[in-house]
């Protein structure tokens, strides 16, 4: 058998003759293919990390394109933001020069405030006073016709034309002046208007019985009939009976007997007896007239005269005169005096507003 080619390996081994070896071959084979599988690893490597740093090598690029394009939109936005800030500082300047203007006119609107308050505050405490004046003038003047004339309704007039002012004047300092007023004037009318309404009925009734009252010179003979008492005649009476009779008649109404109390009555004719009638309707008109102005003594006054005019001229034994002489009692226990005027709560509202209390 030949023998195989040696390599520089097997050159370089000590060569024994006698006991070849047969593993020899097959080292070297394994040797060769596994450096070709290590060449191909290390060459699959290589590849693989030429082909990822070529991709980070993109990565890197676009990284370094996108910062750039940020940066110079940075840059833009940067000068736009200077920009902005420039004009919000020129914006800031012109509103502070502004504010300060306006707080400076804001200042002066303010004092002319105050003084145009303090004008008003004077005229008005000036035409409160005024007002204050003429209503206590008024009032005074009021409660001194009131007590001179016996005739309330000044003073009513007096205070429910001051209560207006100043309910009108919408002043709080002035509410209780008001009411003091207020309250007076409530009590006048209460004191000076009771009973005045039932005595003014009365005398609408002794008006209507005026008309009606029998005159003493008209009044019958005791018993309702005359003292010439006519006597009946019989059916067959003569002619001349009945002529006899009708003469007796006529002398009846032409002569009566009686007996005669007062004799001014008794002279007094039937147009007298009218007027004396209207005199009387007048009388009681001006007693209605006192009662309306609240002059009792007046109307005292003229109900007694009423009163003796009807005990003079009419007859005291008839119901109508004696109706009336009740109602006239009755007026007459009804018409007092006039109570005493007290607005001192007036007065001293008036006195305590007067003084800026």
């Amino acid at each position: 058998m030949s023998e195989a080619p040696l390599t520089n390996d097997a050159v370089a081994m000590p060569v024994n003759r006698a006991v070849p070896s047969p593993v020899a071959v097959p080292a070297v084979e394994n040797g060769g293919g596994l450096t070709r599988i290590v060449l191909a690893v290390v060459a699959v490597v290589a590849f693989v990390a030429l082909l990822m740093a070529f991709l980070l090598w993109q990565n890197v690029n676009g990284m370094r394109e996108q910062l750039a394009r940020q940066s110079a939109d940075a840059l833009a936005q940067a000068g736009e933001a200077r920009t902005l800030a420039r004009q919000a500082s020129e914006v800031v300047r012109d509103a502070a020069g502004k504010i300060a203007l306006n707080e400076s006119r804001i200042a002066e609107l303010a004092l002319q405030r105050a003084q145009l308050e303090e004008v008003m505050q004077t005229l008005s405490r000036s035409r409160d006073e005024s007002m204050v004046v003429e209503i206590d003038s008024a009032v005074r003047l009021g409660l001194q016709q009131a007590q001179a004339t016996g005739n309330i309704e000044p003073l009513l007039v007096a205070l429910k034309f001051g209560e207006q002012r100043v309910a009108r004047s919408v002043q709080p300092r002035l509410a209780p002046l008001q009411r003091a007023m207020a309250r007076d004037l409530d009590q006048l009318q209460s004191t000076a208007g009771g009973g005045i309404a039932d005595s003014l009925h009365k005398l609408d009734d002794l008006m209507r019985l005026v008309d009606e009252l029998p005159a003493a010179n008209a009044v019958a003979a005791p018993g309702g009939g005359s003292l010439l008492a006519a006597e009946p005649l019989p059916a067959d009476a003569p002619w001349w009976q009945e002529i006899w009779a009708a003469v007796l008649q006529e002398a009846r109404s032409l002569v009566r007997v009686g007996r005669v109390d007062r004799p001014e009555a008794v002279l007094v004719s039937q147009d007298q007896i009218f007027f004396l009638r209207e005199n009387l309707k007048l009388k009681l008109l001006t007693v209605r007239l006192s009662l309306l102005s609240r002059q009792m003594s007046n109307a005292r006054a003229e109900l007694a005269s009423v009163t003796a005019s009807l005990n003079r001229y009419f007859d005291p034994r008839s119901r109508r005169t004696q109706s009336a002489a009740t109602l006239i009692q009755q007026l007459q226990a009804q018409i007092k005096e006039a109570p005493a005027l007290n607005i001192d709560n007036t007065l001293a509202a008036l006195t305590a507003a007067a003084a800026g209390r």
